[in-house]
C-alpha cells in the first residue's frame, strides 16, 4: 500500500505547483467561490466554468488531532503527527498536517502558512506551519 495521492491529468497542475512551492485552488468563474479538493465543476453552483488559481498559502487552524498510531506506510514512521483541517484565506477548508509546532502550542484560530514536504516517492504535498 502506498500513501501517494492519485495524480492524473486533471490534478497534475496541483501537484506540479506543490513541487514548485505553490498552493493552487480551483475558483468558479460564475459564482466566484474557491473550492478544494480539485473538481471539474463548482460544488457551490455546479458551474463547469472553473479554473486553477494560486492561493496565498495563508490559513487558519480550524481543528486538529494528534495521531499517535498509524500502521500505514509512511505514516507509522512519523507518529506522533498532527492531522489538521485548515481554512484557507481563500475560503475552502483543506485536510493537511501541521508541522514545526508542538501539539501543546496549537490553538483554534492560529495563523498558519503553507510549507511543502517531498516524500520518498517524490511527491510533494502541502503541509502547514505556524505563521
Amino acid at each position: 500500500m502506498t500513501a501517494t495521492p492519485g495524480i492524473d491529468d486533471f490534478t497534475r497542475p496541483f501537484w506540479d505547483a506543490a513541487a514548485a512551492g505553490a498552493l493552487l485552488v480551483r475558483r468558479c468563474g460564475d459564482c466566484g467561490r474557491a473550492h478544494h479538493y480539485p473538481r471539474e465543476f463548482c460544488p457551490h453552483c455546479w458551474s463547469e466554468n472553473v479554473g486553477w488559481e494560486r492561493a496565498s498559502g495563508r490559513a487558519t487552524l480550524y481543528t486538529w488531532s494528534v495521531v499517535h498510531r498509524n500502521d500505514l506506510p509512511p505514516f507509522g514512521d512519523r507518529v506522533p503527527y498532527t492531522a489538521a483541517l485548515v481554512e484557507l484565506d481563500e475560503g475552502p477548508r483543506m485536510m493537511t498536517e501541521v508541522v514545526a509546532c508542538p501539539a501543546a502550542d496549537l490553538a483554534v484560530g492560529m495563523q498558519l502558512v503553507a510549507a511543502f514536504r517531498t516524500g520518498d516517492d517524490g511527491v510533494t504535498v502541502p503541509v502547514f506551519r505556524p505563521a
